[in-house]
């Protein structure tokens, strides 16, 4: 885990701190991180030469403000990370396939999480149908998210709903990653790994549990149903109407 010192060694962006710095001030970071990490734990880097054994997947946002490690308080080496524009896993894309197999069949991890993050830029493009370039291509995936809920979206109120769809994106991503032949695959030969569906808020810092994690095929239909129930219900209590549940 990051030690405290660690997550007080470089100050937070303020008043008097940049957002950017320049590409020398990146190097000089970065020498300073490496020597307090070694002054910490001494032989760090050499035990991170010698192998990595995350036990977590970390399937996230290109997005700059969702950076896994930091969120989780976790160190280089405790999480396998792939991520994209919206969080998207679809069947034809090889680079999402060939990272989840690598680290369910050669890292043995025991977690995927799948994490959006609400004020995701791609999916209000998806909710709008703005057009936005070359991306539109990829969003399209989470449109078709929409369509298929668009009854559930429609019934919220409009400023909810790119929230709500978030969530829904989450929940359908975890179906992809569940019913993709790596998760049929491990699980038929008794791997114990589990795919959770977790959205982080940029605006406080925290994660939120969707209730959406599979750890076998036959748990896959009811606990969707379930999960994307449970969006309305969550998203309608924070307006003031419908059941009054809370994320966890």
């Amino acid at each position: 885990m990051i030690s405290a010192a660690s997550r007080t060694a470089f100050p937070p962006a303020g008043e008097n701190t940049p957002m950017t710095t320049s590409l020398q001030d990146l190097f000089a970071h970065n020498r300073a991180w490496a020597a307090q990490m070694e002054a910490e734990r001494p032989g760090f880097f050499t035990g991170l030469v010698k192998q990595q054994t995350p036990r977590y997947m970390w399937i996230g946002c290109s997005d700059s403000r969702v950076p896994a490690n930091q969120i989780t308080g976790l160190e280089p080496g405790e999480v396998f990370v792939h991520r994209n524009v919206a969080n998207i896993v679809v069947h034809s894309d090889l680079n999402a396939l060939s990272a989840i197999q690598f680290a369910v069949e050669r890292l043995k991890v025991k977690d995927i999480m799948v994490v959006g993050h609400y004020g995701c830029s791609g999916v209000q493009a998806a909710l709008e149908g703005a057009r936005i370039g070359l991306a539109d291509n990829w969003l399209r995936h989470i449109q078709d998210v929409r369509h298929r809920h668009r009854q559930l979206l429609d019934s919220l109120p409009e400023d909810v709903r790119a929230q709500a769809l978030c969530d829904i994106n989450v929940i359908e991503q975890v179906v992809n990653v569940s019913v993709s032949t790596v998760m049929v695959d491990a699980w038929a030969r008794g791997q114990e790994v589990t795919v959770h569906g977790w959205a982080f808020g940029v605006h406080d810092g925290l994660l939120q549990d969707l209730q959406m994690s599979v750890a076998g095929p036959e748990q896959l239909d009811m606990l969707y149903s379930k999960a994307i129930d449970r969006v309305w219900d969550v998203w309608m209590a924070r307006v003031g109407g419908g059941t009054q549940q809370q994320l966890v």
